[in-house]
């Protein structure tokens, strides 16, 4: 079990200690579940309140928030108290699952793929036909990649993870447990005789930058033709749907059990709600909000917030709202 003092807590945070400590600290949990052995956060002042009856021995706090240090529990000051408890998550996590070689005997890897060096790949999983994997890529038990993909270097992907043909992951990607990436996009037409539907072959691919995460059972479709691109630094939650030929641009954010239709492009820095769902060939403009459980059905502007359904700027939804409301009072 990792244990640190207050100094080398702060050391790492490069804060600012108010107070004192000699406990030894061995966990991070919130205010009122912590222990004299945990350290807790408090980033927003409606939580300052509970550090008197928390038995947390260390807070981290943001600046400007009025709380004080008691009988040997400390406090650090720092910019942002969200960002510093991703500092000490990283600190205090559990190693990763233990490869006892670094390619294990039951791995099926064709002859022509290109490893890079020290990759790290698990039991039972499949490397297809020449696949390129970059230096020091981790690819853990039961994953799949099939023929002419490749994955650049330091990307992680968990098991049960399906990369299908000709996909293309950048560097220091993460995917977690069950994702599918390159599946055959959801297209079909009426058939001419007018008595079942016809499937629409989807001979594209899917682009993946660097830096992106996508979440337990999420699904990225490969394009009908050209690419299905997920930009830099995207990260997409778990239960996510990414339907074919869509472009999201870079950092682009979307919450659990939310969806995109074909064809739809996010500009940099676009946030997504949970379950909010996206009409086919909408455009969603640099640095848009679009609120949770809310269905967007035509294009929003850069910067604008849009709520509910069908979706329309904030302020207007808010206004509907509170009219809606107000119809059932006498």
């Amino acid at each position: 079990m990792k244990s640190f003092t207050l100094q080398e807590i702060n050391a790492l945070l490069n804060g600012k200690i108010e107070g004192d400590t000699a406990i030894t600290l061995k966990g991070l949990e919130q205010l009122e579940r912590a222990s004299e052995s945990d350290i807790t956060f408090i980033g927003n002042g409606k939580y300052a309140k509970k550090w008197e009856s928390s038995k947390a021995s260390i807070a981290i706090v943001s600046l400007g928030i009025d709380v004080k240090p008691e009988a040997n529990r400390a406090l650090i000051w720092v910019k942002n108290a969200d960002l510093s408890m991703a500092v000490l998550l990283e600190a205090f996590s559990a190693s990763t699952p233990y490869f006892e070689t670094d390619i294990h005997a039951t791995a099926a890897i064709d002859s022509s793929v290109k490893l890079g060096s020290r990759c790290k790949i698990g039991a039972g999983c499949y490397v297809g036909k020449n696949v390129v994997l970059g230096d020091d890529v981790i690819l853990y038990a039961n994953v799949t990649v099939f023929d002419d993909s490749s994955i650049g270097a330091g990307s992680v992907v968990w098991s049960g993870t399906v990369i299908r043909e000709r996909t293309v992951i950048g560097r220091n990607c993460i995917l977690q447990n069950n994702v599918s990436i390159g599946a055959d996009g959801f297209g079909y037409r009426p058939s001419d005789d007018g008595r079942g539907l016809v499937k629409i072959p989807h001979i594209g691919n899917v682009v993946i930058g660097n830096a992106v995460e996508i979440g337990a059972n999420s699904c990225v479709d490969r394009a009908k033709f050209s690419s299905t691109i997920i930009g830099d630094g995207c990260k997409i939650d778990n239960l996510v749907q990414i339907a074919h030929n869509c472009v999201l641009g870079r950092s682009c954010i979307m919450a659990g059990s939310s969806g995109l239709a074909g064809s739809v492009t996010l500009g940099d820095g676009v946030v997504i709600g949970g379950s909010a769902s996206i009409k086919d060939h909408i455009t969603i403009h640099s640095g848009a909000v679009v609120g949770a459980g809310s269905g967007v059905l035509r294009d929003v502007p850069a910067g604008n917030t849009v709520l509910g359904f069908p979706a329309c700027d904030s302020k207007e939804k808010l206004k509907q709202w509170v009219a809606v409301r107000k119809l059932g009072r006498k």
